[in-house]
C-alpha cells in the first residue's frame, strides 16, 4: 500500500457536491483495487461556509489546505448570496486559496476528446484533435492589484478601480511553468497579452522575451495580442500549443476555449505553486464549470469536469501519470460508447445523469484494470 497521500475536498456550491461525489466514488475504488490510500478531510467553503460560518472561508479551512498535499475544489457561488457585500462573496472564497497558497500557475488543458468532435459548435475539422493548454497568471493582475475599490465623486457620483499590475517576478514565475509544459508537449508557446496599449502588457512581452532568451532557446516562442488570440482561437485553434497569459486574458480565454470542446462541463483546472526545496508545491484542482445554480439538485450535471481534474491532480501533485491516464481512457471510453449528460448530447447517443455517468466510469475503470 502507497503511503497516504493527504487530500483536502471542499465540494462548494451548486452541483459542486453532486460532481464531488462521484469523484470521492473514484477516490474509494483506488483505494479498494489500485492500493493508493488518501487521507481525505472534508470540508466548507463558499456559499455553504457563508452559511454555516458566517464567512466564505474559515482561517481553519486555509490552515487544512496549507497542511495538504493537495486540494480538490468544486464550486462556490449561487443566486442566493448575491446580495452580499463584495467582501461576503462565495468568491473570496478561492482567491483566498490563490493568495494564502501561492497558486500562481493556473493550467487549463482544452481537448477534444475524439467521440465529441461533434459536441462542439465549430467545425468538425477546425477542432479535431485539438489539444491546447493555457497557463493563466492568477495571483497579479487586475484581480489582485491595488489600488481598487468602489468610491463616491464630489458631485455624487461613484467610480470603480481596479488596477491591472505586474512584476518582473510574477511574469517569470508563470512564463517558466509555461515553458517546462511545453518542453513536455509540443515544444511550442505562445504569449497574449496588450503590448500596444497597456504597459503592464509591454512589460510582460519584455520579460517574457528575456526569459526565452536566457534558459529556454529551445522552445519556440511567439506573442499574440489578447484580441487577436480570442480571434485565432475561433478561427484555427490547432496551431496553439501553450498559451501563457495574465489573469483577466486567462479568464476569459479559456472559457472561450472550452467551448471549443463542447462544453464547459468536462474541462479540468490545476492551480499550481512554486515547489519547495523538497520539490513539493502547494496546488488546487477544480472544473472550470462553475456552480451552475440553473441546475443544482437535479442530478443532471456532467462529473467528469470534475474527475479529469482529479486525474490532473494525480499527475501533477502524486507523479501518478499512469493512474490519471487510466481515468482519462475510462471517461473517454464511456463517452465513446454513446452515454452522455445532457451538456454533451449528440446525434445516437444515450442521455444519463450525474450518478448513472459516475456510474458508468467506475465500470470502465474495472474493466481497464483487469
Amino acid at each position: 500500500m502507497a503511503a497516504n497521500k493527504k487530500l483536502l475536498v471542499l465540494p462548494g456550491d451548486g452541483i459542486g457536491p453532486e460532481v464531488m461525489r462521484e469523484v470521492r466514488r473514484v477516490i474509494d475504488w483506488m483505494d479498494r483495487r489500485r492500493s493508493v490510500s488518501f487521507d481525505i478531510s472534508e470540508d466548507l467553503v463558499g456559499g455553504a461556509s457563508i452559511d454555516g460560518r458566517g464567512t466564505p472561508i474559515t482561517k481553519e479551512v486555509v490552515a487544512k489546505a496549507l497542511a495538504a498535499d493537495a486540494v480538490l475544489f468544486g464550486s462556490v457561488g449561487g443566486p442566493r448570496w448575491d446580495k452580499l457585500g463584495f467582501e461576503m462573496r462565495p468568491e473570496i472564497a478561492i482567491l483566498t486559496l490563490r493568495r494564502e497558497l501561492g497558486l500562481f500557475a493556473n493550467l487549463r488543458p482544452a481537448t477534444v476528446l475524439d467521440p465529441l468532435v461533434e459536441a462542439s459548435t465549430l467545425k468538425p475539422d477546425v477542432v479535431r484533435g485539438l489539444d491546447l493548454m493555457i497557463v493563466r497568471e492568477s495571483t497579479g493582475g487586475l484581480y489582485f492589484g491595488e489600488p481598487r475599490g468602489i468610491e463616491t465623486l464630489p458631485d455624487g457620483q461613484q467610480r470603480g478601480t481596479n488596477t491591472e499590475a505586474y512584476s518582473t517576478h510574477e511574469i517569470e514565475q508563470v512564463a517558466r511553468v509555461s515553458f517546462e509544459l511545453a518542453r513536455k508537449r509540443q515544444n511550442r508557446v505562445c504569449s497574449v497579452e496588450k503590448a500596444n496599449v497597456m504597459e503592464s502588457g509591454l512589460l510582460w512581452r519584455q520579460v517574457v522575451t528575456a526569459l526565452h532568451e536566457r534558459e529556454y532557446g529551445d522552445v519556440a516562442l511567439t506573442h499574440m495580442y489578447a484580441d487577436n488570440c480570442a480571434m485565432q482561437l475561433v478561427r484555427n485553434p490547432r496551431q496553439f500549443d501553450v498559451i501563457v497569459t495574465t489573469n483577466l486574458f486567462g479568464d476569459l480565454l479559456s472559457d472561450l476555449a472550452s467551448m471549443l470542446t463542447g462544453s464547459l462541463g468536462m474541462l479540468p483546472s490545476a492551480t499550481l505553486g512554486a515547489p519547495d526545496s523538497s520539490g513539493r508545491r502547494h496546488a488546487l484542482y477544480e472544473p472550470i464549470h462553475g456552480s451552475a445554480p440553473d441546475i443544482a439538485g437535479k442530478g443532471i450535471a456532467n462529473p467528469l469536469g470534475q474527475m479529469l481534474s482529479f486525474a490532473m491532480l494525480l499527475r501533477y501533485s502524486f507523479d501518478m501519470e499512469d493512474d490519471a491516464r487510466l481515468i482519462e481512457r475510462a471517461c473517454t471510453n464511456v463517452l465513446a460508447s454513446g452515454l452522455r449528460t445532457a451538456d454533451v448530447m449528440g446525434q445516437g447517443t444515450a442521455k444519463v445523469g450525474t450518478s448513472v455517468m459516475g456510474e458508468s466510469v467506475l465500470r470502465e475503470l474495472e474493466k481497464l484494470a483487469a
